[in-house]
This record gives structure tokens, sequence and C-alpha cells, in this order.
């Protein structure tokens, strides 16, 4: 029997909320991984690795916060918590993979195609590794184009959002990078529903199992608090807001102070430096007769 698949239990509520939580991480992510790019080599794997949990537990959060939406007539759902915490360990690497190899190469040519591409396969690995976490009774089939087209979507806004997170511009120029990847990321989930058909078997009672709601809230407080917590480090650094290093750092050499230290009375000429000659040899011209 064809079940009947609803993506929008509650209306627009889990939709908005859903591309909010993507925006978050995605604002999070891309701001420590341009934040990575303003720092020695000592501090970017540290910065790189918190862009890279941001980005992918804001698009897990987002994912089944969609899912708290999605129900199926007929059939009660159920959640294998392995599965589905496998699903975020999964964002985080991949997509720490592709941030890394931007990071360290440069957003542009072979690196920004190889990061981008990496990245939105991690993204799109998510999504249908969570949905293979989703055990109800029947089966579950996908249109083979629109998933493509879904891991196509995935791709190019992790490309483009890498792009735009390698220019090293300001706050707003990353948070409109975020708005963008929110969008694709959540337009690629619904993307992704769109290509599922369910066949239901009928052979379990509709009554059995709680609500979408009820089985997701309790596995989405770690990563909510973690968004939380790197939130706090982003808007704790200063250069986050700025951009760019407000001066650049002093060179030092062996013996020779730095030019910042030296007193502005060493760098000070004098303004008539023949004044302080002619005084002199006037003098000694004045008193030359009475010498003799």
């Amino acid at each position: 029997m064809q079940g009947t698949v609803d993506g929008f239990n509650y209306g627009l509520v889990t939709p908005l909320v859903a591309y909010l939580m993507a925006c978050l991480g995605g604002a999070l992510g891309l701001r420590c991984t341009t934040r990575a790019m303003l720092v020695t080599r000592s501090w970017r794997p540290g910065w790189l690795a918190l862009g890279s949990a941001a980005i992918g537990s804001g698009i897990w959060t987002m994912h089944f916060i969609a899912m708290m939406g999605f129900t199926i007539e007929h059939t009660p759902i159920r959640y294998d918590w392995l599965m589905t915490f496998a699903s975020l360990a999964v964002a985080i690497v991949m997509v720490g993979i592709g941030i890394f190899i931007v990071g360290y190469r440069g957003a542009r040519g072979t690196a920004l195609f190889t990061g981008g591409t990496v990245t939105g396969l991690g993204i799109a690995s998510m999504h249908y590794l969570g949905m293979a976490g989703m055990h109800l009774d029947g089966q579950l089939t996908y249109n083979t184009f629109t998933v493509s087209v879904s891991v196509v979507i995935a791709m190019a806004a992790a490309t483009a959002s890498l792009w735009a997170a390698g220019q090293v511009r300001g706050f707003l120029w990353s948070v409109g990078a975020a708005l963008i990847m929110g969008l694709a990321v959540t337009g690629m989930h619904y993307t992704g529903m769109a290509a599922l058909d369910v066949h239901v078997s009928g052979t379990s009672e509709p009554s059995v199992g709680g609500s979408p709601a009820e089985l997701l809230a309790p596995m989405l407080i770690g990563p909510l608090a973690f968004l939380v917590l790197a939130g706090v480090v982003v808007l704790l650094d200063p250069l986050m807001v700025m951009g760019k290093p407000a001066a650049p750092p002093v060179e030092r050499k062996p013996g020779i102070p730095a030019h910042s230290e030296i007193p502005r009375t060493l760098h000070r000429p004098a303004r008539h430096p023949a004044r302080h000659l002619r005084r002199p040899l006037a003098h000694r011209r004045s008193r030359a007769p009475q010498n003799r």
C-alpha cells in the first residue's frame, strides 16, 4: 500500500526553524574558517575543527528539526539512535575534510572544487544516512534523478559558501554567505524528501510509537548546546567582527628595536641643520683679528 507522506505536519514552523538552524551553523562555521585564514598555522587546526563541527552540527540539527514535521499515514516512525548519531559524525568528518582543504590550500581553483565537493557529499551523506536510520512498517524508495539533483545542490551550496569564507571580508559578508548556505541546504533536504516514496505493509498498529517530535527532541539537546557554545566563542573573538587584523605584526630583528617602539624624536630631523654649522664658523671669523 502506498503511504501518504506529509513533510509539513506543523505547517511552516519546522521548515523555518530548520532553516534558521542551518544558517546558524553555517554562519559559525564559515566565520571560523575565515578566522583560521588570519592566524598562524599553529592556531589554524583548532579554528578549522571548530568550524567543521559547527557546520556539521548545524546541518544535522536542521535535518532532524525538519523531520519533526514528517509523518506517514498508517505507520509509526521510529529512529535508530546509533545510525542517527553516525550521520552526525559523518557530517562533521566529511565537512571537516573539505574545510581543511580550503583552509590550507586556499579557496580557489582545484582546492575550492575539491573542498566544496567533499563538503557537499558530506551534507548529502548525512541526509540519506539519517533517513536510513528511520524505521517504519514499510519500505522506502527514492527517485534516482531527484536524489542526484539534491546532491548537486549540496555540492554547489558548499562550494559557494567556502568561496565566500575564503574572501576574508567583514562579518556581514559571512552572514550573507550563511543565509545562502542555509537556504541551499534546507532546499537540498526537501528536494531529497521529494524523491521519497513509501510502501506501507500495514501490519503494525498506527498508534504504536511516539510522535517524531517526542523521539527527536532528546537527541537534539547535545548539538544545540554545542552550537550555543560555539557562538559564544565566535562572539568573544574581536577579529570575528573586524574580518581582518587591526594592524600587521611588527617585525623584530636582533639588536634592532621595532619601528613602533623607536621614540619619535629619533625620527625627527633637524629643522635647520645649516644654522648649527654656520654659528661656530662666524664666531671664529669674528675673533680672528683680535688674535692677530
